[in-house]
């Protein structure tokens, strides 16, 4: 599976963006797809953001409330909605994915063998 991300941007403080996360998979592999998004800013370790299997969603508590992952099978395209931006939300984001990650292990990078190329957030106060 390819992964290609795209919406990165420079949004205010309670601004909002949208991730994509365009995939290579044929319709019938990306419906099985695990997807996963985390983020890498400056000097920090890459933290995972939110995930979704099947239909079921998982975030990191800071984002919870405020984003929001979705998928479009049919597009083969997964989504990052992240409303309510914050300052500490600055980071590149990565999409990620998976045919085989079990539901206990969504939030760990290496259980993910595939990557995109990463999308810059940056958010002014």
């Amino acid at each position: 599976v390819q992964l290609q991300a795209s919406g990165g941007g420079l949004a205010q403080a309670g601004g909002s963006l949208r991730l994509s996360c365009a995939a290579s998979a044929s319709g019938r592999t990306f419906r099985t797809v695990r997807m996963g998004w985390f983020r890498q800013a400056p000097g920090k370790e890459r933290e995972f953001v939110a995930a979704i299997k099947d239909f079921s969603t998982y975030y990191a508590d800071s984002v919870k409330g405020r984003f929001t992952i979705s998928r479009d099978n049919a597009k083969n395209t997964g989504y990052l909605q992240m409303n309510n931006l914050k300052p500490e939300d600055t980071a590149i984001y990565y999409c990620a994915a998976s045919l085989t990650v079990i539901t206990s292990s969504l939030t760990t990078a290496n259980n993910y063998p595939c990557w995109g190329q990463g999308a810059l957030v940056t958010v002014s106060s």
